[in-house]
């Protein structure tokens, strides 16, 4: 039976590191703040809003919320996000995305100072992490994906990965910051042929393809370490990530995260972090 990877005691141990730089910075002049900007009320916005606003409290993160009408226009919201750059007390910000389909995701990412992109939406943000310099910050669940690992005690150094999953968000991002722990990494994606058989030989496994059942037990073998990033639903409603069979896979492989409560319960760990580390940036 696999070691289940669950993320909660990542999360306790990350929220007493963070509470204790929280409140350092605080009792030295800088009280780390979190802008979360949102537009309209899509209810997966709403409730990592929650979340968010949940694990902000507990490291001792303040919060400022600009929440505005789904018709707001670029002009404006373009105004808001050069308010929020110029104010100091403001150390990152969280943007909710997609955007209303009238305003150009693209102008409006990359108007955020990257210094404030806590969230790793910016072109300068994924250059830095591409480039493996601190600019910005890499997108939370990319690095959440990290901290499990890190936590659990598996370093990379020499390991074999497979990232399924190629996008911008989790796929190619944690492929760099792999690379930059010494791993080996295989990206899969659609177009890949053979994908059970790249991913079969592997010492650890990304599952970031946003598709169920994308992992089949034909894909793993024994001594295999498996984060599942993804989060899917079944007809009736259950969620789940990428693997097929969360149950037979746990009687192949070694160790396996959950969904839920694996990589997603870390991620908004991850940004409040950021927030901290932009903090201390400030303050010197």
């Amino acid at each position: 039976m696999a070691d289940i990877l669950k993320g909660k005691p990542v999360v306790d141990a990350l929220n007493d590191e963070l509470k204790n730089r929280s409140d350092a910075l605080t009792a030295a002049g800088t009280a780390p703040t979190l802008a979360i900007v949102r537009l309209g009320e899509r209810p997966d916005d709403m409730a990592y809003e929650r979340g968010a606003l949940k694990r902000a409290e507990k490291t001792g993160v303040a919060v400022k919320q600009f929440i505005f009408p789904a018709d707001m226009t670029q002009d404006e919201l373009l105004e808001q996000i050069d308010a929020i750059n110029k104010d100091s007390s403001i150390h990152g910000v969280l943007m909710f995305r997609p955007l209303p389909k009238h305003i150009d995701d693209e102008i409006v990412r990359n108007a955020l100072a990257p210094e404030k992109d806590v969230d790793g939406i910016t072109d300068i943000s994924q250059a830095g992490v591409y480039a493996g310099v601190a600019k910005g910050f890499p997108p939370c669940t990319a690095e959440a994906c990290i901290e499990i690992l890190d936590y659990y005690g598996y370093d990379m150094t020499g390991k074999n990965v497979a990232v399924i999953g190629r996008s911008q968000v989790i796929g190619k991002p944690v492929a760099m910051m792999l690379i930059k722990k010494n791993a080996t990494v295989t990206v899969c994606h659609t177009r890949t042929k053979n994908t059970a058989d790249i991913c079969r030989d592997k010492d650890v496994i990304i599952a970031a393809a946003g598709h169920l059942g994308t992992v089949q037990n034909d894909f793993l073998s024994e001594g295999q370490v498996v984060i599942d990033v993804a989060i899917n639903f079944t007809e009736d409603g259950k969620m789940c990530g990428d693997v097929a069979d969360f149950d037979a896979a746990s009687e192949i492989v070694a160790a396996i995260t959950p969904v839920p409560g694996g990589v997603g319960s870390v991620t908004t760990s991850m940004l409040m972090k950021h927030v901290i580390e932009a903090a201390e940036r400030a303050a010197k």
